[in-house]
């Protein structure tokens, strides 16, 4: 089961182990079902290439991207709105502050956080609680359910002293992504290429 690497491309495996793979690669029938040591075909490397660059593309940035305090007081401060407090049901009340807070660049992710009027009464001390704080800046504040915590981010120091804490745009999933596909493609690559080089086939029951 020695390992070379003088041709990765080729196979990964020493002679000895090419050998006897190819040994018993020829020897077991498997019932009958046969399988020839042909390559990936390219269009499916190609395939996976795009799909992964497209997913990379099309979701970019909202991988991992976490609720902040920030994104939820617009609807907090709506919640005294008369028309609001007039409404009929907490859906009916839960629709109006959605509707008066449309238009804005936070709709995309407001959209994948939503939440219920009974979610809002619990953030709602919370949230006006920082905001009568000076020195606190609410994007420095995630939503985890129903608590508001201080993110778990460590950014750059402000002027004040006070430390950034929040989501940079560069760590919005991506950074675990990338190391589960890279981990996944690595794994993939060393199990091709423990096999017999492409360019030999296997004889089948006396097949040529």
């Amino acid at each position: 089961m020695a390992w070379t690497f003088k041709s990765p491309l080729i196979t990964l495996s020493d002679q000895s182990t090419v050998s006897k793979a190819e040994t018993l690669w020829e020897g077991e029938m498997l019932g009958g079902l046969t399988e020839d040591n042909n390559p990936i075909p390219k269009p499916v490397v190609w395939l996976v290439f795009l799909t992964v660059c497209t997913a990379f593309c099309v979701t970019f940035p909202l991988w991992g991207q976490r609720p902040t305090a920030a994104l939820y007081a617009p609807y907090v401060a709506s919640m005294d709105k008369p028309e609001v407090l007039a409404a009929k049901s907490d859906e009916e009340a839960m629709r109006r502050i959605v509707a008066m807070n449309k238009g804005t660049s936070a709709d995309a992710q407001l959209v994948r956080h939503p939440l219920t009027m009974d979610d809002l009464r619990l953030l709602k001390d919370q949230i006006k609680a920082l905001q009568a704080r000076p020195d606190v800046d609410l994007k420095d504040y995630t939503v985890v359910g129903q608590k508001v915590v201080i993110a778990n981010f460590e950014g750059n120091y402000r002027a004040d002293g006070t430390r950034i804490r929040q989501q940079p745009w560069w760590d919005k999933g991506y950074t675990i992504d990338l190391f589960y596909l890279t981990a996944f493609f690595t794994g993939v690559f060393l199990v091709v290429k423990r096999l017999p080089p492409t360019e030999w086939q296997p004889r089948h029951g006396g097949d040529h």
